[in-house]
């Protein structure tokens, strides 16, 4: 019986990759100069840290540039509000979204069960799983679901008939 399965996972390889870029490109810019600006990565938290809300909405903005530069969709990034820092900074903590949610499964399921397609599709913690009789519903789900917009970057892996 062919299936495949959902996921939303984030590249961190290529995430870090884009946030040096970032961090050199902040580096060589004049209007960053002599300012303490940072951005560091710790395991699913991004740390953002400027002198003022323009300059990290600039280098926010120059952040997901980058990202959609190395092909990691900018939406793995759930940006949260900023706050004050020591020495009259501004910080700002975001966090990286990885697998889909059971509201966000859920919602999957019940648009792809509109279309009436004959398959089964079935939730394993952070990803689903589609089995079907033909590929070729298979193919289908894989264009509905591609039409789903559930806020995060999905693929499809372990394609097997």
């Amino acid at each position: 019986m062919p299936s495949f399965d959902v996921i939303s996972k984030i590249n961190y390889q290529e995430f870090d990759n884009a946030l040096a870029n970032c961090l050199r490109e902040i580096s060589n810019r004049y209007d960053f100069k002599g300012l303490h600006i940072s951005i560091e990565r710790k395991d699913k938290t991004v740390t953002t840290i400027a002198p003022d809300e323009l300059k990290l909405k600039q280098v926010n903005e120059l952040l997901q540039t980058h990202l959609v530069r190395r092909k990691v969709d900018p939406r793995v990034l759930e940006v949260k509000s900023s706050e004050g820092a020591s020495g009259g900074s501004i910080r700002q903590v975001s966090e990286l979204k990885e697998g889909i949610s059971q509201e966000n499964a859920k919602k999957v399921i019940a648009d792809i069960k509109k279309v009436k397609l004959k398959i089964q599709i079935k939730i394993q913690g952070d990803e689903l799983r589609v089995d079907g009789k033909k590929k070729d519903d298979l193919q289908e789900a894989i264009a509905a679901i591609k039409g789903i917009d559930i806020g995060l970057p999905i693929d499809f892996v372990n394609f097997r008939d």
